[in-house]
């Protein structure tokens, strides 16, 4: 990779942490607001106790890097960014991994309990697991060749899941721009996170009842759909046949690199090659079209936008000073 991504944190020493101490003592709201320098003193080794959970992960299955970007995004779209998205079920409380957008799709809870688990050792009690998913976000990006930020952190884990929340909040592929970009300004996005942040569709893939109506049956019209580029549409047609055994095969969102995060999601769609019609969708808009167009001529200019897209997500709803708790263990709330 051409760049480096630099946020490892001094060791502290004694003198230091009094110093913290003192610190927090006369200072009350210290804690009540994000800082990229939050556990400098308190778990100075967790960039890299992230990152090298995140490589491992990676190295055992490149598809993980889109599934905790993925996280990420479902977990701040509901409830804020508080972790909910990780919560089991409970007798009393239904959790939001069997809300449709989250049922045998959303993954990775694996790879965040063994960083969690990594981080209880090295500095218990200390690192939110929402601040865990925020920074191995981070990490899968850059890991997958895309772009590195500096994550402020501080967040604390809220106490209970919202299915109800997942099923209505997050944007569906299915939806149109109009009710996409309804969503994300309703949690304080616009128009640009919405073709910025999309652009994490450079990696992953997406099962083929997604986007099977575009092959056959584009707009109940039995035929399909125009637009699609015809070479695409046969390759999609043999890997998704129109049967209802093939709707959860999987089909990369962007053939042409399929594993690197870059720009090319966005030459994809200016060739009309995009395979999400949510996504083609944006070259139907002059303003979000425009918008494309530069992005898959600029490649860096996409990747310092999406960096500053993921610090503003990440902000939703950040629970801080005294609200949530930090979860001993991500899945469940403390006792």
């Amino acid at each position: 990779m051409g760049h480096r991504c630099h946020d490892e944190k001094p060791s502290f020493n004694l003198r230091k942490l009094i110093q913290l101490f003192f610190f927090l003592m006369l200072s009350p709201l210290a804690l009540c607001q994000l800082s990229y320098k939050f556990y400098d003193y308190t778990c100075p080794n967790l960039t890299r106790i992230v990152r090298y959970g995140v490589m491992s992960a990676l190295a055992n299955d490149s598809r993980m890097a889109a599934s905790l970007l993925r996280l990420h995004f479902h977990d701040c779209f509901v409830n804020g960014c508080d972790a909910s998205v990780l919560l089991d079920d409970t007798s009393s409380m239904e959790g939001e991994k069997g809300a449709a957008p989250n049922r045998n799709s959303v993954r990775g809870f694996e790879v965040i309990d063994a960083i969690k688990a990594s981080l209880e050792k090295a500095c218990p009690y200390t690192v939110s697991c929402a601040d865990i998913i925020s920074l191995a976000s981070r990490d899968a990006v850059y890991l997958a060749g895309g772009p590195c930020w500096s994550v402020p952190l501080g967040r604390r884990d809220g106490l209970t899941a919202n299915k109800d929340g997942a099923n209505d909040d997050i944007p569906s592929p299915f939806e149109s721009l109009q009710n996409i970009t309804a969503k994300f300004t309703a949690k304080g996005l616009d128009i640009k996170d919405v073709v910025v942040l999309s652009g994490g569709h450079s990696i992953g893939f997406a099962q083929c009842f997604t986007f099977k109506q575009r092959l056959f049956d584009f707009g109940g019209s039995g035929i399909a759909d125009p637009a699609l580029d015809t070479s695409l549409l046969q390759s999609l047609q043999k890997t998704c046949p129109d049967q209802d055994d093939s709707d959860t095969t999987l089909a990369p969102l962007d053939p042409v690199t399929t594993n690197k995060f870059d720009n090319v999601y966005y030459k994809n769609l200016v060739s009309g090659t995009g395979l999400l019609q949510s996504d083609q969708d944006l070259m139907g808009d002059n303003q979000t079209a425009a918008m494309v167009v530069t992005y898959s001529k600029y490649p860096l200019l996409f990747f310092r936008d999406f960096g500053a897209s993921m610090v503003k997500m990440s902000n939703i709803g950040a629970l801080t000073g005294k609200d949530g708790q930090i979860r001993r263990n991500c899945r469940v709330v403390n006792n």
